[in-house]
């Protein structure tokens, strides 16, 4: 645990360093976006920050190569080639796209081209715990993977438009996703806790305490496409190489709950961001629009208008990702019954929490009546 720590540490540091001077160079020469109509934020703010998370991770990676600790991990170097490659690649789409505002087109084919790397060269989906299937074909596989790397940088991407809601997000969900592969390795790698979804989901969680103190309300810098899109697919490299720990045949000893939580974890940290990214396509599909159009009617904006502060809408979305994650993780822990019954009472709180401006409302215009 102390050299995933570590890596921790590394990744905050340097995203943490690298996010300030990138502020100090954006402001000096003046590299922001003028503001839009759908901003919440009401001054121009740079949002190249994800050029300071890259750094965090190129820092964090290289470190762990020099540790003996990870010997494992980089024994077979290709599949940390894939990843930094592509990562290198999307945040340079991210840094165009941040500056030009890039046809959505263009974008999304070049998200298309760094999934194919990382399939290319690996980085896949090997086993579903669905009838302890294991996928023997490279095209399935490749195709498999490919889709669910662009939906989860895209999903993560959608929900980037208020201040510190990616990073804490991303950050809420990687920590529990980290311990869920923690416990794996320890249960499937008793003498080796070392492995490569864990390491990325260090990397990762550093990432992300290393940019919020720059990002949370108000924000200084955002991370733009570049950071979104870059967590995202970091995201989805981590749960892709979990699926290589899990033995299909968990399933039919009985063991099911562990074997499908990393199809389950991934899609339950990020089941608002994916709710919002299906929604907001076929919203502007319905009205003849490109899929990628931007407009303000994300879930977050809509929860402005419901009557939540800035704060209070970021709020909602931690609460939720907070609840299903580590409802996830506790099947680690508790038998079946009593995790859906902490799950039930968790989601009655974050409804609770979400409707609170309607409650609050109905409250006051009770007691000017009374």
């Amino acid at each position: 645990m102390r050299a995933y720590l570590l890596m921790m540490l590394v990744a905050a540091a340097v995203t943490f360093v690298g996010t300030w001077a990138v502020l100090k160079l954006a402001h000096k020469y003046k590299i922001y976006p003028q503001i839009r109509s759908r901003d919440v934020h009401t001054r121009p703010t740079p949002r190249l920050g994800g050029v300071a998370m890259f750094l965090g991770l190129t820092a964090a990676v290289l470190t762990a190569g020099s540790l003996g600790w990870f010997k494992s991990v980089f024994s077979d170097p290709i599949h940390i080639i894939a990843i930094v490659v592509a990562a290198f690649l999307i945040t340079l789409l991210g840094f165009l796209d941040d500056l030009y505002d890039l046809d959505w087109s263009l974008k999304l084919a070049g998200q298309f081209v760094v999934a194919g790397i990382l399939a290319w060269q690996g980085v896949q989906v090997v086993s579903l715990p669905i009838a302890g299937l294991t996928i023997g074909s490279f095209g399935i596989s490749f195709v498999a993977t490919v889709f669910l790397t662009v939906l989860v940088m895209n999903a993560v991407n959608f929900i980037d438009g208020l201040d510190g809601l990616v990073a804490g997000v991303v950050l809420i969900g990687t920590g529990v996703f980290f311990a869920y592969s923690y416990l794996l390795a320890q249960q499937t790698s008793p003498t080796n806790y070392f492995n490569l979804a864990s390491l990325i989901s260090a990397i990762v969680i550093g990432m992300c305490v290393g940019f919020l103190p720059f990002n949370w309300h108000r924000a200084k810098i955002f991370m733009g496409d570049t950071g979104a899109m870059l967590l995202g697919l970091l995201m989805a490299t981590s749960a892709l190489t979990v699926t290589g720990q899990i033995d299909p045949q968990l399933v039919s000893r009985g063991e099911q709950i562990p074997a499908f939580i990393p199809l389950i974890l991934p899609l339950a940290i990020l089941v608002l961001p994916l709710l919002d990214f299906t929604w907001a396509v076929l919203r502007r599909l319905r009205a003849g629009k490109s899929p990628f159009s931007a407009d303000r009617l994300h879930i977050h904006h809509r929860l402005q208008d419901f009557g939540h502060s800035h704060l209070g809408a970021v709020l909602v979305f931690y609460a939720w990702t907070a609840v299903i994650s580590m409802s996830c993780l506790l099947f680690f822990f508790l038998p079946v019954s009593t995790v859906f019954s902490i799950l039930a009472l968790g989601i009655f709180g974050a409804v609770i929490y979400t409707i609170r401006p309607v409650i609050q409302r109905r409250f006051a215009n009770r007691v000017k009546g009374s």
